[in-house]
């Protein structure tokens, strides 16, 4: 039900409830469970405490491959780009720091395949972008990134080419 509400645009545990209430008999019935009373804000809270993420977007990525016709083999290219997210300054003595997220798109999917959001006081896009690619299959993959990720150092696999440029 937490899945299907986010898709349909919930934003808050308010909005899961709400959701839930809307369409508990038709939930029941399409999911098959047989709860007599839709699920509260304080449930979905306590589930979402519960929740391992990773695991989650590890099954997601395996649903999402199993989606192309080929599976892992027809996945032929991947664009990467990182982002600031607006509103996320906070204000520090060398400047700024933001809430950056870095995502993986899928062109044969047309879909997000993976993302990752960081503080950039602790973390920068191109140590997160080589530990999202680092759970993918990528032989034969071409990755397409900005120019921040065409130096040297980003590329110490034995398998990379390493950055071309066209």
């Amino acid at each position: 039900m937490a899945v299907l509400g986010i898709l349909s645009g919930c934003q808050s545990l308010r909005d899961l409830e709400r959701f839930a209430i809307r369409h508990h008999a038709a939930l029941n019935q399409a999911l098959g469970t047989g709860l007599k009373r839709p699920p509260t804000d304080s449930t979905f809270r306590y589930l979402f405490m519960q929740v391992d993420v990773a695991e989650i977007c590890r099954h997601l990525l395996v649903w999402m491959l199993a989606q192309i016709p080929c599976g892992a083999a027809g996945l032929d290219q991947l664009v990467c780009d990182g982002k600031t997210l607006r509103g996320s300054i906070e204000p520090t003595a060398g400047g700024g720091a933001f809430i950056a997220q870095v995502t993986i798109y899928s062109k044969t999917l047309g879909a997000a395949m993976a993302k990752a959001t960081y503080d950039t006081r602790e973390n920068h896009e191109r140590a997160v972008l080589r530990e999202l690619l680092s759970t993918m299959d990528l032989e034969g993959v071409l990755i397409q990134a900005d120019a921040l990720h065409t130096q040297k150092p980003f590329f110490g696999s034995s398998r990379s080419r390493g950055p071309t440029s066209s």
